[in-house]
């Protein structure tokens, strides 16, 4: 089986091989793993079973001084966090959406290295990815304060806002069907440590409703495998978001989920990227605490419904001995 076979069998809720892992790393991290490597592209060395495509934040303009501007118009801040940062102002500033044009969704730069990328790994599953999806990019342009704020006080305007959102991502997702790819994937954080940031009947109103409007391109016009990704404490919407298509969900926080207990209780109707703790383990345990939390996140995906991975991408912060126990232990569980 390739590797593409192996994460084709977690999702379609058989039981694999062996357990595949897709790790991701902030700029910070991935440089220490390039000089222990000893190369500019780590891709090769960590083996990952999943290839991402497109671009998930979208392609910036660098204008000096750790600010970048994204094709939306959105100016952000890196000057601590690198690899995103933060927006720096309002582009919405009022309830409409007068006066403002949004990007080409076909831009050339979003399809652009797909072949490239596949013919260098043939073998692995192919992914492209939207991130900033929905809520996301309705508060980057909005501020999020003054988004939630419309929800209540403005909802035909975030109704106009998220369907135009949504049209963008759907001319994307059609596009990106043209190649060999095996799936979409969407990036959109609804939630926070304890639960949805804008509660769930505001999700159900309001986010929803383009939810499956978007999955339903994926999975019906198009064929292909549904990923998804939000942090925080969404468990709640599982029953939903599976009933509209979903195929995997990202990225599965340990210190707000209880992975133990999720994995078995959806094999078959829904599979699971993350699980290794971004918050506790791999910053601040030993190179053991992680080889054990690796070894228990293997025995719990090996019938099948789970991708090893980091709860996110793993920042700066953790060790790379950290970083080399989680890695050397996925692929010494790998038989091939």
């Amino acid at each position: 089986m390739t590797k593409r076979d192996i994460i084709q069998a977690v999702l379609t809720g058989q039981r694999p091989p062996y357990v595949p892992w897709s790790f991701s790393f902030t700029l910070e991290a991935a440089n220490k793993l390039k000089e222990h490597y000893g190369t500019d592209d780590i891709e090769g060395p960590l083996g990952n079973h999943i290839l991402g495509l497109g671009s998930d934040i979208g392609f910036f303009e660098n204008l000096g001084d750790d600010r970048f501007r994204d094709r939306f118009g959105v100016i952000w801040n890196r000057k601590v966090d690198k690899d995103i940062g933060m927006p720096e102002a309002v582009i919405l500033k009022q309830p409409t959406l007068n006066g403002y044009e949004f990007p080409d969704p076909l831009a050339p730069e979003f399809f652009a290295d797909i072949d490239k990328k596949i013919t260098a790994f043939p073998d692995r599953f192919r992914v492209f990815r939207i991130g900033f999806s929905l809520y996301e990019r309705a508060w980057t342009l909005r501020g999020m304060e003054n988004l939630l704020c419309d929800f209540i006080e403005h909802p035909d305007f975030v109704h106009e806002l998220l369907t135009r959102i949504a049209d963008y991502n759907i001319a994307q997702v059609r596009e990106a069907c043209r190649y060999d790819i095996d799936a979409v994937y969407f990036g959109d954080d609804w939630g926070q440590q304890r639960g949805l940031i804008m509660g769930p009947r505001l999700w159900r109103k309001f986010i929803f409703p383009q939810l499956k409007r978007m999955y339903a391109v994926v999975r019906e016009e198009c064929g292909k495998f549904l990923f998804i990704h939000s942090c925080g404490q969404v468990d709640e919407l599982f029953d939903a978001l599976i009933s509209i298509g979903l195929n995997c969900f990202n990225p599965f926080q340990p210190e707000v989920m209880d992975v133990w207990s999720l994995v078995p209780r959806y094999r078959g109707r829904l599979a699971f990227h993350g699980g290794l703790s971004t918050q506790r383990t791999l910053p601040y345990g030993t190179a053991e605490d992680v080889r054990s939390e690796t070894r228990r996140l293997l025995e719990l995906g090996k019938d099948g419904g789970y991708i090893l991975s980091p709860a996110h991408s793993v920042e700066g912060d953790v060790p790379l001995e950290n970083m080399l126990a989680m890695i050397e232990e996925v692929q010494q569980n790998c038989p091939f």
